[in-house]
């Protein structure tokens, strides 16, 4: 395999979490693997629930912090610098490209590791590009195609997986986990783009995931890297992996 990272994609409740944890598995029988998923707050290529403090607030000059160190009334003084949804996107987007190419750099003198990733490629910088600003999507497309250009010395790979059944899939999700509906639906019809379409409640949020797939499978379309769109997964996960498995050893 030629592959040194392999990224899954796909919107909310597509399965991408039990699919990169399962390619890292499948894989992690004869590679050296790093599996990396969402929600770990140590992200080598990521800023996630990380915070740049401004020069005054913890030193004498600013500095990056993980979120997670602190609480009260400090918390609340950083939340403000959140890389996510706190900055302007001149100050989020060059230190994200620096986090990626650093991430590169350091994975570059260990070759034979494999990187497997969940959705830092398209969701993460669609959320913030298209939901949270309100960019077009060729504004999108431009911002990760500086992403891909950084990480082609790994020959990435993205495992996209194509949902159709997208209402269906949130519902099923939001039964086990409460809050988490009311907590996405607020940030997306809160959102540039959300306001754009007058998005509403749970039908406004669907509006927002469907346009967003239809953008991401475009600008996917495009970037130059090895590429898999799985249809439809969730209706038979079996069928699934095998086609994933298939792929990966063709590379």
């Amino acid at each position: 395999m030629n592959a040194q990272l392999i990224i899954v994609e796909g919107l909310p409740c597509s399965g991408k979490s039990t699919t990169s944890a399962w390619i890292a598995s499948l894989l992690g029988q004869n590679k050296k693997v790093c599996f990396v998923d969402e929600g770990t707050g140590d992200h080598p290529a990521d800023y996630e629930f990380h915070a740049l403090a401004p020069a005054g607030l913890l030193s004498e000059e600013s500095q990056i912090v993980p979120l997670s160190q602190f609480s009260g009334k400090l918390l609340e003084k950083l939340l403000p610098y959140k890389i996510y949804d706190g900055l302007d996107w001149k100050t989020e987007s060059l230190l994200m490209l620096e986090k990626w190419q650093a991430f590169v750099d350091n994975a570059q003198k260990d070759k034979d590791t494999i990187y497997v990733f969940n959705c830092v490629l398209l969701q993460n910088p669609m959320c913030e590009t298209m939901m949270r600003f309100g960019f077009s999507r060729e504004e999108s497309q431009n911002y990760i195609e500086q992403i891909v250009k950084i990480i082609q010395p790994m020959n990435p790979v993205v495992i996209y997986l194509k949902n159709n059944d997208i209402a269906d899939s949130i519902e099923q999700t939001s039964k086990n986990r409460p809050g988490w509906l009311e907590s996405v639906i607020d940030y997306h019809i809160s959102g540039k783009y959300g306001q754009s379409i007058q998005a509403k409640g749970l039908n406004g949020y669907l509006d927002c995931l469907e346009e967003r797939q239809k953008r991401e499978l475009e600008i996917l379309s495009k970037l130059p890297l090895q590429k898999l769109v799985v249809e439809n997964p969730q209706r038979s996960w079996s069928i699934a992996q095998q086609n994933i498995a298939a792929y990966l050893q063709t590379l």
